[in-house]
Order: structure tokens, then sequence, then C-alpha cells
């Protein structure tokens, strides 16, 4: 494809957020995907939850076409996938096409941690940004009491006499909290004399890390979420047997906690586009993409399908194929790649970046032998994304200082690694109208077939389907697994969950385990230092290397320029 797009735009008015659209009453949002004021629950005038019941009346539309969003191995700064992904819902209906975006709900932590607020940006953002990223209907806070209320369940079996001989050395349910606090971590609870518990070790973890959290996204209806919750795994008694939600009795009241929950939320971009925000499993820990009850709606209300899978193709991409898919029965039609030329140069090792820190004057220059050097890193995620049968798109998400040579540079390499076409869009700046050449290469590439498949069988071991992974994914050369990774490996097969799919844990800033190793490292060993189980969920999760399932805040937290103006008015969000 011809890149023809240019920069209109100067750094500081990419930087600037737009001034408020004039919003779309959400009645007319629902419209525009053919459902009735009677089809969704309002929430206030900007936002709304979709009833389930709406499910039968569409099952005889034809399926949208079906279009997932992942990237190259992102920066610490990020490299604006959730804003391509709106700016591409925007930019096919600028063109004349009728989209959707399904897009996950953002944690509090995060928000006010070092990334920021996950509603896109720009003229390409979800509106109102402040109630995207603040609460929006609850759902995050359902899933945490929830989980919570599951862990005083369990608490309180083990004080009552302990019917169910669960052994307190073996508990694998923690708490959960929607806020970064490191302090958390690891925890002793039950102090204070026998009327306050037992005492025991425990902790923490984010609430997007719950298992809940993943459940909620893979659930088909209410009664799939009932029975996936009571299959949760919270320990083991003394003879080593699994101890479920369901034994606890909680698996009932947890299910009415989240009988709100469960509805997709609808929201519209700046431009009125309609916007599915459910659910938000993290992609570094769990399998990271939105709900499968989104998609399902999404996918019979307009004829095309957004939908956003978490970090790169290595993560939430590979996650999306693997487990969502198998799970939902829906097959993608086309992938799209999002690349910054910054990130590219990032992946040369010549620079460091650090969230929080200005870029290295260096990386807004042009410096082509630089872009050549990170340019393997693109090649691995077109590659991957090939891999599982999908036709490939890039999307340059286009900053004001990239040159044109840069832009020719990167389309090159795409097109030999099996791009279809790779685009420069400036839906930052100029929202549809900017996305409007990535729509066109979007609707030509959803026009090639497409011959999606899994990785990997199920019925293959949990070790055979880790190294598929490690290798074919991640361009590891061998696997290394801890004591304690065998042991629980072993103890899974015993139990009969060896037919689960993987859900890898490892960081998201480098195809390997490891920060440091930008590009595309290959040849190196996969360490497994533990492997978890969520059953409820329907996989299990090995922990590559160091991974925090409860982050912390950075010394300059975002949320510590939040607050409110003279007007009472919501103020620093981003």
């Amino acid at each position: 494809m011809t890149m023809t797009t240019t920069m209109t735009t100067t750094p500081t008015a990419q930087m600037q957020a737009p001034a408020q659209p004039a919003l779309k009453p959400i009645e007319q949002v629902a419209e525009m995907m053919g459902l009735s004021r009677d089809d969704i629950e309002m929430y206030g005038t900007t936002k709304a939850k979709i009833r389930l019941e709406v499910l039968d009346r569409l099952k005889d539309r034809p399926n949208a076409r079906y279009v997932v969003v992942t990237a190259i191995t992102p920066t610490p700064l990020g490299e604006g996938k959730t804003t391509t992904s709106i700016g591409l819902a925007q930019g096919l209906h600028h063109i004349g096409k009728n989209a959707v975006v399904a897009l996950r709900q953002p944690s509090l932590g995060p928000v006010f941690g070092v990334k920021g607020g996950g509603s896109g940006g720009g003229r390409s953002q979800v509106v109102p940004m402040e109630e995207m990223n603040l609460h929006l209907t609850g759902d995050i806070h359902a899933v945490g009491a929830a989980h919570n209320l599951l862990s005083a369940f369990l608490d309180a079996s083990i004080f009552h006499g302990n019917p169910l001989r669960i052994d307190i050395n073996r508990i694998e349910l923690r708490h959960v909290f929607d806020v970064l606090d490191r302090s958390l971590r690891h925890i002793v609870q039950g102090l204070g004399g026998k009327n306050n518990g037992v005492p025991r070790e425990s902790g923490f973890d984010i609430t997007a890390a719950s298992e809940i959290m993943a459940i909620l996204a893979l659930s088909k209806d209410i009664f799939d979420l009932r029975e996936r919750l009571g299959r949760i795994v919270v320990a083991q008694n003394m003879d080593g047997e699994p101890v479920t939600a369901e034994q606890l009795r909680a698996a009932g009241a947890m299910t009415a906690i989240l009988h709100d929950a469960i509805k997709p939320n609808l929201m519209q971009t700046m431009e009125g586009t309609p916007a599915l925000v459910h659910c938000g499993p993290f992609a570094n820990i769990a399998h990271g993409n939105s709900s499968i009850l989104a998609d399902y709606i999404g996918i019979k209300c307009g004829e095309y399908l957004i939908t956003e899978a978490g970090f790169g193709a290595d993560m939430g991409f590979e996650k999306f194929c693997d487990i969502k898919c198998r799970v939902s029965g829906l097959k993608p039609d086309v992938a799209v790649v999002v690349a910054t030329i910054r990130a590219l140069k990032a992946h040369s090792g010549r620079y460091r970046v650090v969230a929080g820190k200005p870029l290295d004057p260096e990386m807004t220059r042009e410096n082509l032998p630089a872009l050549e050097e990170g340019l393997p890193n693109l090649t691995a995620h077109i590659e991957i994304c090939r891999r599982f049968g999908l036709p490939v798109v890039v999307a340059i998400n286009a900053f004001p200082t990239d040159t044109s040579a840069e832009w020719a540079l990167v389309e090159r390499a795409a097109l030999e690694a099996g791009a279809l076409a790779a685009v420069p869009s400036t839906h930052f700046a100029d929202g549809g109208a900017g996305a409007a050449d990535l729509a066109r290469a979007v609707v030509e590439a959803a026009s090639h077939p497409a011959s999606f498949d899994f990785l990997y069988p199920l019925d293959i071991g949990i070790k055979q389907k880790i190294e598929t992974i490690a290798t074919q994914i991640y361009g590891a050369g061998a696997v290394e697994y801890s004591e304690e990774a065998e042991e629980r490996i072993a103890t899974f097969t015993r139990f009969g969950y060896a037919h689960l799919p993987v859900c890898m844990a490892k960081t998201q800033l480098s195809l390997s385990h490891d920060p440091r190793l930008k590009g595309r490292p290959t040849g190196f060993t996969l360490p497994i230092r533990d492997v978890r189980l969520s059953a409820g969920a329907g996989f299990v999760y090995p922990l590559c290397g160091t991974m925090l399932t409860m982050p912390g805040l950075p010394s300059d937290p975002a949320g510590a320029q939040v607050d409110i103006d003279e007007h009472g008015r919501i103020v620093g969000l981003r």
C-alpha cells in the first residue's frame, strides 16, 4: 500500500487533550447497533448496561468481520494500542462502515500508578474518560467483593472447626485490592487472639489478577458464570485433594454479587462510535481480553467488530487465540499490529525508556540504522499473527517527529515479513479521518481468506503446551522448571487439569521473560518458577521469571496529579 498520510500537528498539539465533544444520548448509540431502549439499562445519560436477553434476538443476524488489535513489544510508555483500536473503529465509520469497538475496563491501579487511564487519547478515546477510568458501573468493585467474600468463607470455614479439613499450608486463594500497594503482597493475617481467626500467611493481588475477573470475561451467560465460580480451587485438604468454592457454599452468593456486572457496558467514542467496555484482566498475568459477552453482542451489531488484546502478540493476542476463542467459538478475520517508531528504535538496544521521564532526544530524530536494528521485533509479532492463520495489517501509530523515510522502512520490513500493509495513522490528532487509510487497509485484509487455528491441541500435557508457546511464540531455546513448578504440574495433572490451556504470566516488555532483552531474543532458557491453577476460568498459568501479581506505586504516581477544579470537575487524569 502506498503511504500518503502526512502529519499536520505539532508535538505540543498531539499531547494536549481536545475539547470534550457533545455526546450523543446513550440510547442513540444503542440504536446505531440496532438495539432498543428496552435492551439497555441506563447508568446516567452517558453509559448503560446491555441486557443479555438481546443475544437471543440477535442470533440470526450475520456476524461482523472480527478484527483483533495487538502490538509489538511495548515500551513502558505504551504504544497506543487502545487509541488505535478506537481510532480504527472511528476510521471505519469515516469510510462508511458500521463498526463497534470492544475494550477492557481500566483498573484503578494503573490509572493512579504509572500508566494512567485506559480510555485512549487525543481524538480517539472513549468518553466521558473520567467515567470509564473511575469505577464506570462498578464491575471491578463487584469482582473484588465476590473474590474477598470467597476469602471470608474460606477463613470462616477454617475458624469454625475446619469441616473440609483444609490444609492451611496449601491455600491457593489470596485477597484482592484494586489499588497498587506493594506492602500487601505478603501479609500475616489472623493475629490478635483466637477470636480473630487462624493466623496464617497470605497476601493481596490486584483485582485484575483475580481469577474471578478472568471468569467474568470468559463466561457465556449467568449460569456458566455460576458453574465456573463453583469450580474455583481455593486450597487442598489434608489428603491433598482440591477444595472448591462450591464446597465452601460461596458460589451462589458470589454469582449474586456479579449479577449485574456480567452485563457489558455501552459507551461511545469522541465521534459517537459505539464502544463496549467490559472486564479488565491483565495480559501479563491473566488472559488480557475484554469479555466474550461483549464480543457476542458486538459481532451482531455492525459490519466490523474491533477488539483489543492486551500488550504484544506474544501476550494478549496468543491468549486471545488459544483461550478466549476456544471458549467463545468465534474466529478472527484480521490481526492489526500496532507499532511506533520510538518503540522500534528502543528495540535496537541503544536507548532506555523509563515511564515518567523524558525520552532520549535522539529517539525523536530520524535514525534509520537504529530503526532497522529494532525491526526484528516487528517481524516477530507479524510472524506470530500469521502462525495463527490471520492476514496482518501493521498500524504505525504516527508521531509528529516521525519521518516519511522511517515509515517507508517500516513498511518494507512489514511487507517482507508477510503483512498485507503497513499504514501510518494519525488518529490521535485527527480522529477517524486520520485512521481512514488504516481502515481501508483492514477492509482489504478482511477480504483475504483467514485459516485461523490454535497453536496447540488440548490433549497434550501442561509441559508440552508451555514449551510450544516458549519456543514457537517467544523464541526460547529451552524451558527450565523450578522444583515447585514441577510439583505443581504433577499435582494439577493428578487433579485432572492437564487438558486445560495455559495462560503464561510474564513481562510484557520483552518477547522473553527478561525485560532487559529487547528486539528479538532467541535461544534463551525460559524459567518457570511456579505454576498456578484457575480451574474456574479454565486455564493453568505458569509464572515466568519474576512476576508480580500486586504491582507497587512509583515515586511520582499518576494519581498525584488527579484532583477537582474550582467547578468540582475531575482534572489530571491521563
